[in-house]
């Protein structure tokens, strides 16, 4: 088994949304790992990182994102950062991996200064949301097939677009 598409992206990008919708589309399940890694731990991921730090959440996180991609067979949205762990990104080489790109301006207004996301909450969020694009947009690249911009678009808009860059199965 193996997912038919796995969504990467910065926090703010779409991934959940899209992602439901995409399964949706496509009849298929939804998987997200934040949720998993949550499950697992059974707590919050913002209460991970205050309880037991980020190294802690992105051990589990890369144990929960290389469950998903043997079991899971529909839509699989990866947590923001998954794609920092270089195996992560190994086993994302053989997958289907959409790049739900946003930026900046974008990114900062949708995530806010929600604390249910742990590495924007701070002094400067919008320095923060930067430094995170800044570091992690090769990863995001280096690791898609295909990239989409959600900026100003509705997720119906992204997911035709995410669709038509599938390949044909």
């Amino acid at each position: 088994m193996s997912p038919r598409v796995v969504l990467v992206g910065p926090p703010g990008s779409g991934k959940t949304t899209v992602g439901q919708l995409l399964a949706e589309r496509l009849g298929l399940a939804f998987r997200d790992t934040d949720v998993d890694v949550a499950a697992t731990a059974g707590k919050t991921v913002s209460d991970i990182f205050t309880q037991d730090g980020e190294p802690a959440f992105r051990a589990m996180e890369e144990q929960a994102v290389a469950t998903a991609l043997a079991e899971h067979d529909g839509v699989l949205a990866l947590g923001g950062g998954a794609v920092l762990a270089e195996r992560t990104r190994k086993l994302l080489a053989d997958h289907v991996v959409a790049f739900l790109n946003v930026g900046l301006a974008e990114g900062v207004r949708r995530t806010g200064l929600s604390t249910a996301r742990p590495l924007l909450t701070g002094v400067n969020p919008r320095a923060t949301f930067k430094a995170l694009l800044d570091a992690r947009l090769p990863l995001y690249r280096e690791v898609a097939t295909l990239e989409v911009d959600t900026d100003h678009r509705e997720p119906q808009v992204v997911v035709a677009d995410v669709l038509a860059g599938l390949p044909a199965r």
